[in-house]
C-alpha cells in the first residue's frame, strides 16, 4: 500500500512538472507573440484583398487554404530552420531579423508612397482580372502563401528571439505553441472580417428587433472604414516594428548611438508625466521608430524597384511592376 501510495506520489509530482512546463510555454509563448503586433496586425490587414472579387461561399474556402499554407510555413519550415540556426549559427539571428525589418520598412513605405502619389500598376489592374475563377483563386492562395511566408519568417524570428529561458525542447514547443495561436488569431480574425459584411445583411434583413437590424446596417456601412482603418494602422505597425527592430539589431551588433539618442529623448519627454510617464515614453519612441522605418522604407524603394526588382526579374524571368 505504502508503494502504491508513493508511486501515486511520484506521478502527481511529473504531473505537477509537466503542467508547471506547459504554463511556462503558454506564458513564454504569449510574451513572445506580443513582440510580433505590428506584423500580425499587418498580416490582418492584408489577407482579405486575396479573396476580393470571389462569390461569397468561396470566401471561407480560401481563407482556410491560406490558413493551412500559413501552418505549414510556420511549423513545417521556419520552425526547424530557426531552431537549427538558433542552435549552430546564432548569430544570423540579429541580421535576419534586421532583414525582416527592413522588409517591413519598405512595404510600408511604399504604401505611403501610394497614398501620397496614386498611380497605376499593372500588376493590381492585371490582378483584378478575374479570367477563369477556379485558376484565379489557385493563383491567389499561392501569392497568400508567398506573402505569408515573408510575415510569418519575420513573426517566428521576433518570437524566438524573444524567449527567455528554455533548452532547445522548450524552445521549440514555445515556438510551436506561438506559432499556431498567431495563424488562428490572424485567420480567424481575417474570416470574421470577410464575412462581417455578411453578417450585418442578414441581420439588416432576419433581426428580430430594430436595434439588431440597425446593427446589421451599421456592420454593412462600418466594412469600408474598417478596412481602411485596418489598413493605415497596419502600415504605421510595419514602420514601427520594422524601425524598431532595426534599431535594436544596430545596437546589438555594436551601433548604439541611434537607438541610445530615441530612448534618451523619449525619457526626457516622459519626465514629468506621473503616472502616463511610460505611456508617454513609450509611444515616443513608437512615434520614433516609427519615423526612422520610413525614412529607412523610402531610401530603400529605389534600391528595390531599379536593382533588386529588375535583378530577380532576369534571374525569374518574370516581370516587376515600375513605380
Amino acid at each position: 500500500m505504502s508503494g502504491l501510495l508513493a508511486l501515486l506520489d511520484d506521478v502527481a509530482g511529473i504531473a505537477k512538472v509537466a503542467a508547471a512546463s506547459v504554463d511556462d510555454v503558454a506564458g513564454q509563448a504569449a510574451k513572445a507573440g506580443s513582440k510580433v503586433a505590428g506584423v500580425v496586425i499587418d498580416d490582418a490587414a492584408v489577407t482579405p484583398k486575396y479573396v476580393t472579387g470571389f462569390e461569397p461561399q468561396r470566401e471561407l474556402p480560401i481563407i482556410w487554404k491560406i490558413t493551412k499554407g500559413s501552418l505549414f510555413n510556420k511549423v513545417v519550415i521556419l520552425l526547424p530552420a530557426l531552431l537549427m540556426l538558433n542552435a549552430f549559427a546564432a548569430w544570423v539571428i540579429t541580421p535576419l531579423l534586421m532583414l525582416g525589418g527592413a522588409y517591413l520598412c519598405f512595404e510600408g513605405a511604399e504604401k505611403v508612397f501610394h497614398w501620397l502619389f496614386p498611380h497605376q500598376d499593372a500588376h493590381v489592374e492585371a490582378d483584378m482580372d478575374i479570367g477563369d475563377p477556379k485558376q484565379l483563386e489557385e493563383e491567389r492562395v499561392k501569392g497568400a502563401i508567398k506573402t505569408d511566408f515573408i510575415l510569418s519568417a519575420e513573426i517566428m524570428t521576433i518570437i524566438l528571439a524573444n524567449i527567455e529561458t528554455g533548452g532547445f525542447w522548450f524552445e521549440a514547443a514555445t515556438l510551436a505553441f506561438a506559432g499556431i495561436a498567431v495563424t488562428i488569431f490572424v485567420y480567424g480574425s481575417v474570416a470574421l472580417i470577410v464575412k462581417m459584411d455578411d453578417i450585418g445583411v442578414w441581420l439588416a434583413a432576419n433581426g428580430l428587433t430594430g436595434a439588431s437590424r440597425s446593427l446589421g446596417r451599421g456592420m454593412v456601412k462600418g466594412m469600408p472604414v474598417l478596412l481602411k482603418t485596418l489598413t493605415i494602422v497596419g502600415t504605421a505597425a510595419m514602420l514601427w516594428v520594422g524601425g524598431s527592430i532595426i534599431l535594436h539589431g544596430m545596437d546589438v551588433l555594436g551601433m548604439p548611438w541611434l537607438y541610445d539618442q530615441i530612448h534618451h529623448i523619449a525619457a526626457g519627454l516622459a519626465q514629468g508625466a506621473g503616472n502616463g510617464a511610460g505611456f508617454v515614453e513609450w509611444t515616443v519612441t513608437a512615434f520614433l521608430d516609427g519615423v526612422f522605418g520610413i525614412v529607412v522604407g523610402m531610401l530603400l524603394i529605389p534600391v528595390v524597384t531599379r536593382v533588386i526588382g529588375p535583378l530577380v526579374a532576369t534571374i525569374t524571368g518574370k516581370q516587376t511592376a515600375s513605380h
